[in-house]
């Protein structure tokens, strides 16, 4: 996953660290709610990584030319090497890494299912805008995490190199073919709004994960900062959008 460097800067929130935020995780971690919600942030982000590296695979099989089927094989591997390290920490945090990807693999199977691409570019299109905005989210989270975790997932989110590629190979498209946009702009407010409800219905179905994002075990999240929260990462994606050269 990664935010695009020319997109947008990470969205977090600005303040201090304090309360959990400032601790490690050997002493975050003696509150089992807490560690519940971390096992299963890192379960629904190795799940993420594992399914970003199984589509990149499969749309390299789009690609018009071999270049550009090396440049996602390439980022693939980058995907599957954040995958790892998800699992490594999960393991050494006595969490069995399937079991905690196993919440999470139907919400996002379904999404990647219901927004499935129907050539080269609505692929790029979807990895550019729908892993955006998943690593807008986690970067909000990450605000919240113990110093260790937070630096875990804030390195697993560093970019891959998909971004600035997707809106390399967007742009010229539209460029050579102006009526590309309209189909590729509907196509990327689909995705939007698909995103966030996956996202949303995530954490509504894991009680410590949602306690954490509204203020239990996570210090200062309350309901009304989640709306910001989701209202910053709206912006960003219109951001994204407009770095794509379409309309958002």
């Amino acid at each position: 996953m990664e935010t695009p460097d020319n997109a947008t800067a990470p969205v977090t929130a600005a303040q201090e660290p304090t309360g959990i935020a400032a601790q490690d995780w050997e002493t975050a971690s003696t509150e089992p709610q807490y560690r519940a919600a971390v096992v299963d942030l890192l379960g629904a982000l190795a799940y993420g990584e594992l399914a970003a590296f199984e589509r990149l695979a499969e749309d390299a099989k789009l690609a018009p030319t071999l270049a550009d089927k090396a440049a996602l094989a390439k980022m693939a591997a980058a995907e599957f090497g954040h995958f790892d390290r998800l699992n490594d920490r999960l393991r050494a945090i006595d969490a069995e890494p399937t079991e905690a990807m196993e919440p999470f693999a139907k919400a996002l199977d379904d999404f990647h299912r219901q927004t499935a691409p129907s050539d080269w570019l609505e692929g790029l299109v979807k990895a550019y805008v729908g892993d955006s905005i998943a690593s807008d989210f986690y970067r909000e989270v990450a605000a919240r995490l113990d110093t260790d975790t937070r630096a875990l997932v804030l390195a697993v989110l560093d970019d891959t190199g998909h971004g600035n590629f997707a809106v390399e190979k967007v742009r010229a498209a539209i460029e050579a073919e102006p009526r590309v946009g309209g189909r590729l702009a509907l196509w990327a407010r689909r995705l939007m709004g698909e995103a966030l409800s996956q996202a949303q219905r995530v954490v509504a179905d894991r009680d410590a994960l949602s306690t954490m994002l509204v203020g239990g075990v996570a210090d200062g999240f309350d309901l009304a900062e989640v709306g910001r929260m989701f209202s910053r990462i709206t912006e960003a994606h219109t951001k994204r959008m407009a770095a794509l050269g379409l309309a958002a």
